[in-house]
């Protein structure tokens, strides 16, 4: 039962928050929801419950290595969320919180979700939810955006339902009960069509694949990203694409247990270094630093599912990386919202100099995107090298070089943009509006906080987080 009020807290927060009549005091319930949230999620962590092998939702070993982190994420947003629905007093709330709050508890659903169905109606549901969330600035330009996010995301929508009808024949033709839930699939995994097996595979990663933003089905991400507020941003990069990746995992289980995890492994090798290959050649020639934290998601979602493709030591290293990214990558996206405020753009055309107008938020960006870069002792750094290590102990000797060297060329593009912001003078009017905005604590501390839990994750991983991610892999790999 603790495991449910994961999700019935968050939804019974959103239909609080439609319901609270002001709008000053409604963004308060989304940090006290995140403070329960994050409290029973660390509690589950350390004291993990008894799942019945038939449930359709429980708080397994894979729930149990990943769901903590986009809690922590969201707890710090909803912190910054509250000082930046301050500033924002033109646009009402009521809509934002309500979704965010919403978006939390299906995130819990959907990573908790142990049958097909469930997580294919749990992920679409975020993916519909965070629609209005997307177009909360009002402008042609987030208009535009959110329009891409939803043909593209129904897109994926329809390709991943079709992957799931496509695995559950294969387990009726195979002999099966119907039975859909990821226990019982994997247990006559030997029973189940071959061909359809790997028909489903292609829908069910192209589907989920869209909804992580890898390559080619990344085009939604520079636009969302750059029109949605950074709290929205923070969510999508370190949430939303979590819970896709979950999916990948949960029923690229299934597949190896079929008897096609070569086949499956190949497929998220080739992806996922097709993903790092596109995401540095766009983050070498875009200007804009919004958009460059789109295209950075989109590489790491590209390391996530290489780790995913290298065995378990592999998948482990990728467990490793939904933390030290999410939580990086959450400081980033909120301290490149204070910069985009005060400067009024997000293009190096039209700012720099933010070292002197927004110091700390400046400084939070440059050790964000050293650390995103996998610079020394934050937690990416750490994750990338067990990546590269599993590569090379498999045998993917050229699919680390290529890593390496993609790695080292996203260094280039991130830095090229960075410093371009930060240094120099400021443009005439910057400095006005920085002293309008204020880097008051409630917009600095939430991203100092996330930068702050990298480098612990670099320097000193805790025990309990290692024994989670091992307790996940070896429920993706059994033993026979």
């Amino acid at each position: 039962m603790r495991e449910l009020l994961l999700i019935i807290v968050p939804l019974a927060g959103a239909a609080l928050a439609v319901l609270w009549p002001s709008e000053r005091t409604r963004p308060w319930l989304m940090p006290a929801v995140g403070v329960v949230h994050t409290a029973l999620a660390l509690w589950l962590l350390f004291s993990p419950p008894q799942v019945d092998p038939g449930a359709w939702f429980g708080f397994d070993p894979i729930a149990r290595a990943v769901l903590p982190a986009v809690s922590i994420l969201f707890l710090a947003c909803a912190a910054y969320g509250v000082s930046y629905l301050r500033i924002r007093t033109e646009r009402p709330n009521r809509v934002f919180v309500a979704s965010l709050l919403a978006i939390l508890g299906l995130l819990s659903a959907g990573h908790q979700a142990r049958h097909l169905g469930m997580l294919w109606i749990t992920t679409e549901a975020v993916t519909l939810t965070a629609v209005p969330l997307l177009h909360f600035n009002g402008t042609s330009r987030a208009f535009e955006a959110t329009w891409k996010y939803l043909l593209v995301g129904g897109t994926g929508i329809a390709l991943s339902l079709l992957g799931s009808f496509c695995l559950g024949y294969a387990s009726v033709r195979g002999g099966g009960s119907g039975d859909l839930t990821f226990v019982a699939l994997m247990a006559q995994g030997h029973l189940l069509s071959r061909p359809w097996v790997l028909i489903a595979w292609v829908f069910l990663l192209v589907g989920y694949g869209t909804k992580m933003g890898l390559a080619p089905m990344h085009t939604w991400k520079p636009d969302a990203y750059g029109e949605a507020p950074s709290i929205v941003g923070a969510m999508l990069a370190g949430g939303v694409t979590t819970v896709a990746f979950t999916a990948v995992l949960r029923v690229r289980s299934v597949i190896n247990a079929a008897g096609a995890g070569a086949a499956a492994d190949l497929t998220l090798l080739a992806i996922g270094l097709f993903s790092m290959l596109v995401a540095v050649l766009f983050l070498l020639g875009t200007r804009d630093f919004k958009r460059m934290l789109a295209y950075s998601s989109v590489e790491h979602m590209g390391i996530l599912v290489i780790g995913a493709a290298l065995g378990p030591a592999g998948m482990w290293a990728a467990f490793f990386h939904v933390w030290s990214n999410s939580l990086t990558k959450g400081a980033l996206f909120l301290s490149a919202g204070n910069i985009r405020r005060a400067a009024g753009a997000r293009t190096v055309d039209e700012v720099r100099g933010m070292s002197s107008v927004t110091p700390q938020s400046a400084a939070i960006f440059v050790a964000g995107m050293f650390a995103v870069t996998a610079c020394p002792p934050f937690g990416p750094f750490f994750s990338e090298l067990l990546v590269v290590r599993a590569a090379v102990a498999t045998g993917h000797v050229g699919a680390a070089a290529m890593f390496l060297g993609c790695l080292l060329f996203a260094f280039f593009g991130l830095t090229r943009l960075v410093f371009a912001v930060v240094d120099g003078k400021p443009r005439p009017g910057e400095g006005a509006e920085g002293k309008r905005i204020r880097e008051k604590a409630g917009v600095i501390i939430p991203p100092l906080v996330l930068m702050g839990i990298s480098l612990w994750l670099g320097l000193a991983t805790p025990h309990a987080l290692q024994a989670a991610w091992t307790d996940a892999v070896h429920q993706l790999f059994p033993a026979p």
